[in-house]
């Protein structure tokens, strides 16, 4: 719910700017959102699944999880970009601030998260 209010506001703030545009910039800046959000999900998904399992198991799913994540990434970027001619800038401006505002909630949602790895092993 906080990841799909995050990244409906801020669209909804962008229509009056971009939505009257034709070059597809709202619909890039919608992407680059879409893609934060559901790397946010999988990024916290993983971290869940691993929490209490081994330390392997966690460095494994957190750094694997990671490679993988960025690799679907670029690949929907260079697809939208090459395959869909979407404009490059509006998509990667969306996708780098909700990626830092995803990352932001996720590093504070996993700290306070009761269970998590730092109180096991403390």
């Amino acid at each position: 719910m906080i990841v799909a209010t995050m990244a409906a506001v801020p669209l909804a703030a962008l229509w009056p700017l971009l939505g009257a545009r034709q070059d597809g910039s709202f619909a890039a800046a919608a992407l680059g959102c879409a893609l934060a959000s559901l790397n946010a999900v999988a990024a916290y998904a993983l971290v869940a699944w691993s929490a209490g399992r081994s330390n392997v198991a966690f460095f494994r799913a957190v750094l694997g999880g990671t490679l993988g994540r960025m690799a679907l990434l670029l690949g929907a970027v260079a697809g939208a970009v090459l395959g869909l001619g979407l404009p490059r800038l509006p998509l990667v401006i969306a996708l780098l601030s909700w990626y830092v505002a995803f990352l932001a909630l996720e590093l504070a949602v996993v700290h306070r998260r009761p269970g998590t790895r730092s109180e096991a092993v403390s």
